[in-house]
């Protein structure tokens, strides 16, 4: 069996050069375009990965277990931690007069770092504020082990108008004004220690 052969007229070779390069320009644009959806991908995937760890930055800081300890040399050390009750009938504790104390902050900070963290204390006697204090403790990574500051030894006053009862709120804030703690309690100063239970 033998084959037919029909020439091809230049007009006709033209068209089907014409059409080759249509389906060649088809084929690449088609190969560009699976291309520029696989970077694509590859950049949407980088952009929720980036999301996810921006989401992450983004968590607030927590200052958690917080404990006020008060240290007399005198006494057992006094662990002040929330929850608890304190009124001006039912004072959380009671210090001597003239007598050398110190206070020391513990707590735990997670999910974010928490920068510029500061402890405030105001103390009234009578509606009258007798001492404010604010102590820069600085800027706390995430961590498990709470971290301990202790403040400069005091001296509580003496003499007959400084005993009696005194209301103090503590609060710890950062440097974007968030409060981690606020808390407000009552103590006495008298004469003497009270006798121990």
């Amino acid at each position: 069996m033998s084959a037919i052969v029909e020439p091809i007229s230049p007009s006709k070779a033209l068209i089907m050069d014409t059409m080759m390069d249509e389906n060649n320009q088809q084929e690449n644009m088609k190969m560009q375009d699976d291309e520029s959806l696989r970077e694509e991908q590859l950049l949407e995937s980088d952009y929720s990965t980036s999301d996810e760890v921006e989401a992450e930055n983004e968590l607030e800081p927590e200052v958690q277990e917080p404990k006020l300890y008060i240290i007399c040399p005198e006494r057992p050390e006094l662990v002040l931690c929330e929850p608890f009750f304190s009124t001006p009938k039912e004072c959380l504790f009671t210090l001597k007069e003239a007598s050398r104390y110190k206070l020391k902050f513990s707590f735990t900070v997670s999910n974010n770092v928490v920068c510029g963290l500061k402890y405030i204390n105001t103390t009234w006697k009578t509606g009258v504020r007798v001492d404010k204090s604010q102590v820069m403790l600085g800027t706390f990574e995430p961590r498990k082990e709470p971290y301990v500051y202790e403040l400069e030894e005091d001296v509580t006053p003496s003499g007959v108008f400084a005993r009696g009862l005194y209301t103090t709120r503590t609060q710890v804030i950062d440097e974007k004004e968030r409060c981690y703690v606020d808390i407000t309690y009552y103590f006495d100063i008298q004469r003497q220690w009270p006798e121990s239970p």
